[in-house]
């Protein structure tokens, strides 16, 4: 009698054990940014798609994102941005649903690829017990790709050059058709000055020729 008593007391907590242990419902199957490339100081968001893989309806409260920062004198900084879901979005069984994480860089973040930790939070609905329970809070690691801050100066410059380049051939094309006028109208001028010479000399010889002789 004393050891049936002992498994009437150990049995529930053991289930309740076992039950939060089993209670692995949902997985992260994609993690995307709203760009390919971030510059320093930049804002964006993950868009994290949450599936629920097991026979009971889940919750999401909760999502977040932590991202290592290196900085260009190499210190490391720390820092999770969260999404607070109120109230906590539901997903039924086999089903999906999607979320966004919002972020922002610092300006003196160091250049390069950085790994992202998300993780989202999730309750499991108990049937038996009517109630939502813990359950696991899976995880994702997408890398984020930061672009050099001189990148952008670079393209600034490059810009700037085209421009300076453009003008530069639009000048030279402009002086190139002035000077084409300035050899036509030369061509000009000196096919009208010997016009008008072999006239003169044409408008002579007939003056020479009509005058009545003495």
């Amino acid at each position: 009698m004393k050891k049936n008593r002992i498994l009437i007391v150990v049995m529930p907590f053991f289930y309740l054990v076992m039950s939060s242990l089993l209670a692995q419902a949902a997985t992260i199957t994609a993690c995307t940014f709203d760009k390919e490339s971030y510059s320093p100081g930049q804002t964006g968001y993950v868009k994290v798609t949450v599936y629920n893989d097991k026979g009971d309806t889940i919750r999401v409260y909760e999502l977040g994102a932590t991202i290592d920062y290196y900085y260009n004198d190499d210190n490391v900084y720390l820092q999770t941005f969260f999404t607070i879901l109120e109230p906590s979005t539901e997903i039924p069984q086999g089903e999906s649903d999607t979320f966004y994480i919002d972020f922002s860089l610092p300006t003196n973040i160091a250049p390069g690829y950085t790994t992202l930790l998300v993780r989202a939070r999730t309750e499991i609905w108990n049937d038996e017990a009517q109630r939502w329970q813990g359950s696991d809070h899976p995880t994702y690691q997408p890398t984020l790709y930061i672009e050099s801050p001189y990148k952008e100066q670079f393209e600034e410059q490059q810009a700037t050059s085209q421009q300076l380049q453009e003008a530069l051939h639009e000048q030279q094309a402009i002086n190139e058709q002035a000077t084409n006028t300035i050899y036509v109208l030369g061509a000009t001028t000196l096919v009208f000055a010997a016009m008008t010479g072999f006239l003169f000399i044409l408008l002579r010889k007939a003056r020479i020729l009509t005058r009545p002789a003495a």
